[in-house]
């Protein structure tokens, strides 16, 4: 699946990727790839308590 039109973070630069969370798509430098989350969605990312290596939304 391809990824067409402006960051929707920044709005300058080409997305080519998807926020696995929230849907926005957004260019390389607001994309988390290890989370697979916008910069945005990525922020808000609390590690999850019982698991050191999992994240809660």
């Amino acid at each position: 699946m391809g990824v067409a039109g402006l960051c929707e973070i920044c709005e300058s630069r080409a997305a080519d990727h998807r926020c696995d969370r929230c849907g926005t798509i957004v260019c390389l430098l607001d994309y988390d790839a290890e989370m697979g989350l916008c910069a945005d969605c990525a922020a808000r990312a609390k590690p999850d308590d019982r698991r050191g290596d999992t994240f809660r939304l």
